[in-house]
């Protein structure tokens, strides 16, 4: 519900320039890789092209869900992968890929969001109201952009931290463990996080319906 990047973003492999300075060049390819385990053991070295098949649309859907507009979708992906590309070494396989992958997209979105701030600081942050402002049917509002639009406002509503824990677990379906161990935090901080989200969350939608009359 809360969107997919085009397909064309998936079929990319990276590979490093002939004159060896490390820059990232992206091909298109005819064909996917073989994916990665969700765990891989230590002795087993990564694959960038394999990790970058496997984990871009997971990086794409969780910057955006993070707040990163589609402007700027492109970048921060781009980001994110140079530096896997630089630390695909120091992988140890203590932890998933994908739990990986998420904390290195952390701190690419929390140098985006700083760096967005200095150049604009007048710059504010979405304002639920206007995006909860709808024209249309019901039919229309529950479907296709419309209703990504009204979940992004929703999860607008969430501090950082809370909306991190919302998406992590419910939307991409991370255990909490897994989400805590990306986060950083403890279990019990991050149990108590979701809890909170998930009430915050449930208390949006019904406002929302509360103000389209209880049609959706």
């Amino acid at each position: 519900m809360l969107g997919e990047p085009p397909p064309h973003r998936l079929r990319r492999d990276f590979v490093t320039d002939a004159a060896g300075s490390g820059n990232i060049l992206i091909v298109h390819s005819s064909s996917l890789q073989t994916p990665l385990p969700e765990v891989v053991p230590a002795h087993v070295p990564l694959e960038f092209g394999a990790v970058y098949d496997e984990h871009f649309a997971f990086a794409w859907r969780v910057a955006r869900r993070l707040g990163v507009p589609d402007a700027a979708l492109d970048d921060v992906c781009q980001e994110v992968f140079v530096v896997v590309h630089k630390r695909l070494g120091e992988f140890e396989g203590r932890s998933s890929v994908r739990t990986w992958v998420y904390g290195i997209l952390h701190n690419v979105v929390l140098t985006w969001r700083r760096t967005s701030r200095r150049r604009d600081p007048e710059r504010a942050e979405i304002d639920p109201d206007l995006l909860f402002t709808t024209d249309g049917s019901p039919d229309e509002l529950a479907s296709g952009a419309q209703a990504a639009r009204i979940a992004h406002a929703m999860l607008a509503t969430l501090t950082d931290d809370k909306r991190t824990m919302f998406v992590l677990v419910e939307l991409e379906g991370m255990t909490v463990p897994e989400a805590a161990d990306a986060t950083g935090i403890n279990l019990n901080t991050a149990y108590a996080r979701l809890r909170a989200a998930r009430s915050d969350f449930a208390a949006a939608v019904a406002r929302f319906r509360a103000r389209e009359g209880g049609r959706i």
